[in-house]
């Protein structure tokens, strides 16, 4: 057991198929992993002890005594008490010591790269190597799945599974998420099929733009997901061919991603975008996508990018477009010249949970 580790992961991009992440069950994305990163510094102590870059002090907590309280701490907090429901192990070991946990992160806030996601993993990938808790019970994918009862039971904000899986695994990847609809209780319901596509498809690059316009998106999956549950049990309404058709997105750009077609990918990816724009709409939107985020959309497009969308939630956060080889300097300048917040040119990262040190 080590007694003390670093660890990070990566943000994430959810190329195709999007927000259909949000409302699984008998959909897919295409994501990926971008050399963002997120993480922690963790070492053994006897009560928990809790300090961010960025924050002046710390937060302490005796051992078994986890209140939820808003002082910037919450995904600490619901990755440790979600990780202690799942595991005896773990619940055991917490009742003998705690952890000083110190989070950074280079992700953008409330940029739609799944920044807060990566930071909760990292604390649970931290916790399962500083207790050793046994690596075939609390594989990544149990980690995955855990992290999202966290948001979803502990912090109650309406998530997916893309969040929680990409960051763990990395690379480029077609997720499916068949069976999971309903989000069951763990082990009562499928994991996510995880399908790596890295090595066989072309390299990929991104230009990323955020639009400073900060949202919580939770509160945009929740409407949605509530009226689409709605329609599934009534049989009929508009959103579910809507999500059929984006859910079509990603298995045809996985195919296109399989050819080397970079092109079709680009025109799957704008397809993607005028969906869930229209999607947003439909669920009381007024201005779809958002404002900021069509704005760079248009301007990506306009600079030849082969195809662009939202990352994340929408109604702000950030955008993503996809370049040819070696031309992602007009975009670049396109989306500043547009009012982006900040602007990154990054590949695909293929390494997930990585540990720093120990």
């Amino acid at each position: 057991m080590p007694s003390a580790i670093s660890i990070s992961l990566p943000a994430r991009i959810n190329i195709l198929g999007s927000p259909t992440d949000a409302v699984e069950g008998a959909y897919a994305t295409v994501s990926c992993a971008v050399p963002l990163r997120g993480g922690v510094r963790m070492a053994l102590a006897p009560e928990w002890i809790f300090a961010r870059d960025g924050m002046s002090g710390e937060v302490r907590a005796p051992l078994g005594r986890l209140e939820p309280q808003r002082d910037g701490f919450e995904l600490t907090r619901a990755a440790i008490s979600a990780l202690a429901r799942y595991s005896d192990e773990f619940a055991a070991k917490s009742r003998r010591h705690g952890a000083s946990i110190h989070l950074w992160t280079d992700v953008p806030a409330s940029s739609g790269l799944a920044g807060s996601s990566v930071l909760l993993l990292a604390v649970l990938a931290g916790l399962r190597a500083l207790s050793d808790l046994d690596h075939r019970r609390h594989n990544d994918y149990v980690l995955a799945e855990v992290a999202q009862r966290a948001e979803e039971i502990d912090l109650g904000i309406t998530c997916g599974f893309a969040d929680r899986y990409v960051p763990l695994f990395g690379g480029l990847a077609y997720l499916s998420y068949h069976g999971k609809l309903h989000h069951a209780a763990l082990g009562e319901e499928p994991y996510v099929t995880y399908e790596r596509l890295d090595a066989l498809a072309p390299a990929l690059t991104f230009v990323v733009a955020t639009t400073g316009v900060a949202r919580n998106s939770g509160d945009v999956h929740r409407p949605m997901r509530e009226r689409y549950l709605r329609e599934r049990v009534a049989g009929t309404g508009p959103l579910l061919p809507m999500a059929r058709a984006l859910g079509a997105t990603a298995w045809r750009g996985k195919i296109a991603l399989l050819a080397h077609d970079l092109a079709e990918v680009g025109r799957q990816i704008t397809e993607n975008q005028r969906l869930v724009d229209n999607l947003m709409r439909r669920c009381g939107y007024r201005d779809g996508a958002g404002v900021e985020v069509n704005r760079l959309i248009e301007a990506a497009l306009a600079a030849g990018a082969l195809g662009a969308k939202l990352t994340g939630a929408g109604g702000g956060g950030a955008i993503f477009a996809l370049a040819e080889p070696n031309s992602a300097d007009a975009i670049v300048k396109a989306l500043r010249a547009a009012g982006a917040a900040a602007v990154f040119v990054l590949p695909v990262e293929l390494t997930g949970a990585r540990i720093e040190s120990t």
